[in-house]
């Protein structure tokens, strides 16, 4: 009998380069698990099939880099938010039929240029119009002032929700190109949205630490869930109980009551900020995608049930198809998808099946007994059967199709590169089979790297109810141990027959000897030496450093935050400045109007530092930030008032602080101005500065 082959939980399924530049944003399609759209520096969405080389369509029109995309439930549609606020939707089986059609028109254009200079003469023109090119459909939604961070689809009704670092969420109607109403409330970027599965609410989360629930029928928010001390990045509803997850910076991940609207759970200690999650289909459980590694949670109580080792980096989203989860992540122009076999993991309190014992797939677990039934999401009885009713702002501020966006629809391209792929993902809308549907099969799993591995990885371990610490780690695979001496080959008693020299003989001994120069041996000493070398150097530097610093938590711990902020300013080293801010930062009341006269001229410092890849440039523009939030609105205001009679000193000093704060930051302006332009995490955070700025021009 054949020993059944151990496969792996988790592997990655292949890397691509998606773009001609830098990878903005992706999403994979929740429906198949097979689709994947990527937006890039380049002004292009392409569409990939997952674990294909080929991309199977690109998308043009924007001029901008793509911020953010996503596709409808679907799949049908797409929607791509670019860097200068604007907004385009294509149809993909619309854009299927164009590119097909300017085929057969290009075509005919051909030919009929080619029967037009062989048949008519020279002197005979030949009146009417030529064949035109069709362009494919398009719609652009203009109206944010700022990039687009976050975009969903309604389930049901034909709307788009658009979140901007403008602090803006849009409601667009796509049939009418226009804004339905406009949703304030924010006060810094919307970094994520998510309509509920029955299309009645959309939940929204933001870098002011907030996730706020807004009622569509009503035009307003319903509640507002804060607890979260960092920027909120991703949130996400159960598919079918009133239940929210948000997922922070701050590395916890909190659970909602949508009929309480209060918290139920809070699960901390992730490894690092969370930016994705995804509820189990029958939601047993939700998926975490951390910092090389899923993780999968309960929530009453909260628990993790499993820690799965997957070498995927920062994960951007995830998806589930075939009891498999999908994970896609970026890096500059690189994209990878990686898999794991969800019937391997521990989702419930019960045990994960054991692959070794049965081959056949696994029933769907139950969700946990324990958890309390919540409210149900009452969803349409048929899709499309009645058109979904949103407050609705007035018609002067709906934006109606103009010649620009017309101009723009036939400057857009959809180009497929590979119809066979395409034609794999997409089907027609129409047409009727009498066959049943094929199924994606699952992507199938490689075998174990070392069987005694595997072996004992397959072995199930019982999930406890413990919070933490988290039971087994799935181990992928075992790095070959490295030694110093090769291992020695045993020799064969066996002759070959076949043999370049006489047995018992050399054939070097009798040929010339011949002189190699030999290296010198490195002695101990020598390595040691070359590995110190500039050791001292760096000790000196941190010495120093360690020393200012002391000198600063001396002034520090008297309470006077001036004079220590004073005093590590006139010690001119910038690690101590950016090493204090770090703190300051931490509590926004700590800022008065005479700190920033001091910390302003070191923000511009900080702004112009060559090490952007640390925290110079990150802690300048946190810090220019809360000022701006702060004090801006003091500064005008104060600056801005008449004169008043008589002699008051405390206002004096007061005006003359606003005065020298307002020189500054007119003179940082500039320079916030001339790096907006930059791509990646730095040009973001300097373009939010210049629109925070915006009041100084």
């Amino acid at each position: 009998m054949a020993t059944p082959v151990v496969t792996k939980t988790a592997w990655k399924l292949q890397e691509i380069v998606a773009h001609a530049s830098n990878v903005s944003s992706l999403v994979l399609g929740k429906a198949s698990g097979r689709l994947l759209a990527t937006g890039g520096d380049d002004c292009r969405v392409n569409l990939w099939s997952i674990n294909k080389p080929n991309c199977i369509m690109s998308l043009t029109g924007h001029t901008s880099p793509v911020e953010s995309v996503r596709l409808n439930t679907p799949e049908e549609l797409i929607v791509a938010g670019s860097q200068s606020g604007s907004i385009r939707v294509w149809d993909l089986e619309a854009a299927k039929k164009v590119v097909h059609s300017l085929k057969s028109q290009m075509l005919v254009v051909h030919k009929w240029s080619q029967w037009k200079e062989e048949a008519l003469p020279h002197s005979c023109p030949l009146q009417g119009p030529e064949p035109s090119v069709l362009s494919p459909v398009l719609r652009t939604l203009m109206g944010h002032k700022a990039n687009i961070c976050s975009l969903d689809f309604h389930p049901y009704g034909e709307f788009v929700a658009s979140g901007s670092q403008d602090t803006n969420i849009k409601l667009w109607d796509i049939r009418r190109k226009g804004c339905v109403f406009r949703y304030r409330g924010h006060s810094q970027a919307v970094r994520c949205l998510r309509f509920s599965p029955d299309g009645k609410w959309l939940a929204s989360a933001a870098d002011d630490h907030t996730v706020k629930l807004w009622d569509l029928t009503a035009g307003k928010m319903m509640s507002e869930f804060p607890g979260h001390t960092g920027p909120v990045n991703v949130v996400e509803f159960h598919p079918n109980e009133y239940l929210l997850a948000s997922g922070s910076s701050d590395r916890t991940i909190r659970f909602w009551d949508l009929e309480k609207f209060q918290v139920v759970s809070c699960i901390e200690g992730e490894p690092g900020p969370v930016r994705s999650v995804l509820f189990n289909p029958d939601g047993c459980c939700l998926y975490s995608g951390c910092q090389d590694s899923l993780r999968v949670y309960g929530w009453e109580p909260e628990r993790c049930f499993d820690v799965v080792l997957v070498n995927w980096g920062k994960v951007a989203d995830l998806a589930i198809c075939n009891d498999q989860l999908i994970g896609v992540a970026f890096s500059q122009s690189s994209v990878s998808s990686y898999v794991v076999d969800l019937t391997r993991v521990t989702r419930t309190g019960t045990v994960a099946p054991d692959p070794m014992q049965d081959s056949r797939p696994p029933a769907q677990q139950p969700p946990h007994p324990s958890a309390p039934l919540r409210r149900i999401y009452e969803r349409p009885s048929a899709t499309g059967s009645e058109p979904q009713r949103v407050k609705q702002n007035s018609e002067s501020e709906r934006r109606s199709p103009s010649s620009e966006d017309d101009r723009d629809e036939r400057e857009s391209r959809a180009e497929i590169q590979n119809a066979e792929d395409y034609n794999e993902i997409f089907q027609p809308k129409n047409s009727i089979s009498r066959t049943p549907p094929r199924r994606s099969e699952p992507f199938p799993a490689p075998p174990e790297d070392d069987m005694a591995t595997a072996k004992e990885a397959a072995k199930p371990s019982p999930a406890t109810d413990v919070q933490f610490p988290v039971p087994k780690l799935e181990v992928l695979s075992r790095p070959p141990v490295v030694t110093s001496t090769p291992a020695p080959k045993a020799e064969s008693p066996i002759i070959p027959a076949t043999r370049n020299e006489p047995i018992g003989l050399k054939a070097s001994d009798f040929l010339p000897a011949v002189k190699i120069p030999q290296q010198a041996e490195l002695v101990d000493e020598d390595a040691m030496s070359q590995i110190r070398k500039g050791h001292d150097t760096m000790c000196v530097v941190l010495t120093s450093r360690h020393k200012n610093l002391d000198t600063v938590r001396a002034v520090w711990t008297t309470g006077d935050i001036k004079t220590s902020v004073d005093s590590a300013v006139a010690i001119n080293d910038l690690s101590v400045v950016v090493d204090l801010l770090n703190i300051v930062n931490q509590k926004a009341s700590l800022w008065k109007l005479d700190l920033c006269t001091t910390i302003l001229p070191q923000i511009e410092k900080l702004l112009q530092s060559k090490y952007e890849r640390y925290s110079y440039v990150q802690t300048g523009c946190t810090s220019l930030k809360l000022i701006l939030q702060r004090f801006l609105p003091l500064i005008t205001d104060i600056l801005a008032a008449p004169p008043t009679v008589g002699v008051d000193i405390s206002r004096e000093e007061r005006l003359h602080k606003c005065r020298v704060c307002y020189k500054q930051l007119r003179s940082i302006s500039g320079l916030v101005k001339s790096k907006s332009g930059l791509s990646g995490r730095h040009g973001s955070a300097f373009r939010e500065l210049h629109l925070l700025m915006a009041s100084l021009d």
